[in-house]
């Protein structure tokens, strides 16, 4: 919100934590609301206890999510995404013809896990709250791709489908494609396939799944661990995990079992049934310094 020609930009922005109710916000959003506050803006802090507290956040003002895991910042964009798509009758001329949603506005990230390996991690941003009050009023963005899926909700850093820290090991069979490559046609054990936008899960247990998930490239990352038999001149036959690795626009998995554990941006769900992921090339941004 523009004060006046000439004078510096001065803006009303809110800062959601997600969750919880457990009373006082934290020093962390106490400090960044500080730092707002002494660089002009007029702050709101709310905590979003449901999908109607963040769709009330989302009214236009520079919005900051104060995270403690993705999974909590992915709810936010799940609903950013529930706002500004438009139904497919309604789809605008200007719209890139990869694209079903439009840029979604830009956010802030506001880690609340000094220390914690996740996506704001990955992507460089600012922990310190001064420092990410300082990147909110400033006019510096980066564009980044998101990952839609047909269950309704959006995926940030990746999926994990089988096989993972949560949930252990875990053999499973079923079909993975990716656009027009076939990984596994369902005939094979999965020990775990992986679908990456960005670095979550590249890695399980020391073996190797995604070799360079970029959330800039516009294109998902998929990978899958086959355990396959080494025959070896007279000796036993040896197990080893064969991982076969494609990248496109899209990904489709249907295992062939009653259900499936899988983590998604580090929240635990089960798949029972063909579930697709496709990506939004640079469909929604963070305030960067």
């Amino acid at each position: 919100m523009e004060i006046s020609r000439g004078s510096p930009l001065v803006y009303d922005v809110v800062l959601v934590t997600l969750g919880g109710g457990c009373g006082a916000p934290r020093v962390p959003v106490l400090a960044c609301a500080d730092a707002l506050g002494a660089a002009g803006a007029t702050v709101q802090t709310v905590t979003a206890e449901s999908d109607a507290d963040i769709d009330a956040a989302l009214d236009g003002r520079r919005l900051v999510v104060a995270a403690a895991t993705d999974g909590q910042l992915r709810a936010v964009l799940r609903r950013m995404v529930r706002r500004y798509a438009p139904a497919p009758s309604k789809r605008p001329t200007d719209l890139p013809a990869n694209r079903t949603i439009p840029d979604l506005p830009p956010i802030g990230v506001l880690p609340l896990d000094p220390t914690a390996d996740d996506l704001a991690a990955q992507l460089g941003l600012p922990r310190d709250p001064a420092e990410v009050a300082k990147a909110v009023v400033g006019e510096q963005v980066r564009r980044l791709d998101l990952l839609r899926n047909d269950g309704g909700s959006v995926t940030l850093d990746g999926a994990l489908i089988g096989s993972s820290p949560a949930h252990g090991e875990v053999m499973w069979h079923g079909r993975v494609e990716v656009d027009d490559a076939v990984l596994t046609d369902g005939s094979e054990a999965i020990l775990a396939c992986a679908v990456g936008n960005g670095a979550g899960h590249a890695r399980l247990d020391g073996l190797q799944l995604l070799a360079g998930p970029d959330p800039t490239d516009g294109l998902l990352e998929v990978a899958v661990a086959v355990p396959v038999l080494a025959q070896r001149l007279l000796r036993r036959p040896k197990v080893r995990i064969e991982v076969r690795r494609a990248r496109g626009r899209a990904v489709s998995v249907m295992p062939r079992e009653v259900e499936v554990k899988y983590l998604d941006d580090g929240v635990s769900g089960t798949l029972r049934h063909k579930r697709s992921w496709w990506i939004e090339p640079g469909a929604w941004a963070v305030y960067v310094r």
